[in-house]
């Protein structure tokens, strides 16, 4: 008996042990949308997103409509025009053009929050808007 009551505190607190060290940080959750948990990188998750939807003839890139979206302009773009608040992320002005607040709305026409963009920007701008 005594050896059973043993084994199992023994794999209890291996288990505690065990699990302590794991754990998943939640950046943010929009309404429906799924958590944008981790760190979020700009060159990997944004810039391809802004690629295929927004860096587009006519659109944002070069020398079209502010901010010049295309990969290696991107980053500065919003930094240095004021597009992105790191100290109210929900009043950066690229995010409430995507959330519908400002018009015209982002993207033009086209489908609403491609890959998510909505919850991974906020996510970025939330932790910092680094140029990652």
């Amino acid at each position: 008996m005594k050896k059973i009551w043993v084994n199992t505190l023994a794999v209890g607190a291996l288990s505690i042990i065990l699990t302590a060290g794991c754990r998943k940080d939640v950046t943010l959750v929009i309404k429906n949308e799924s958590a944008v948990s981790g760190t979020v990188s700009f060159s990997k998750d944004l810039v391809p997103i802004f690629a295929k939807n927004c860096a587009l003839s006519g659109c944002h890139a070069d020398g079209a409509h502010a901010p010049d979206l295309m990969s290696g302009k991107a980053y500065n773009s919003l930094k240095n025009g004021h597009f992105i608040d790191t100290v109210s992320a929900t009043n950066s002005i690229i995010y409430e053009r995507l959330i519908g607040k400002l018009t015209p709305s982002m993207p033009l026409g086209g489908s609403s929050n491609p890959s998510n963009i909505e919850g991974i920007l906020l996510a970025w701008v939330k932790q910092g808007a680094k140029n990652n």
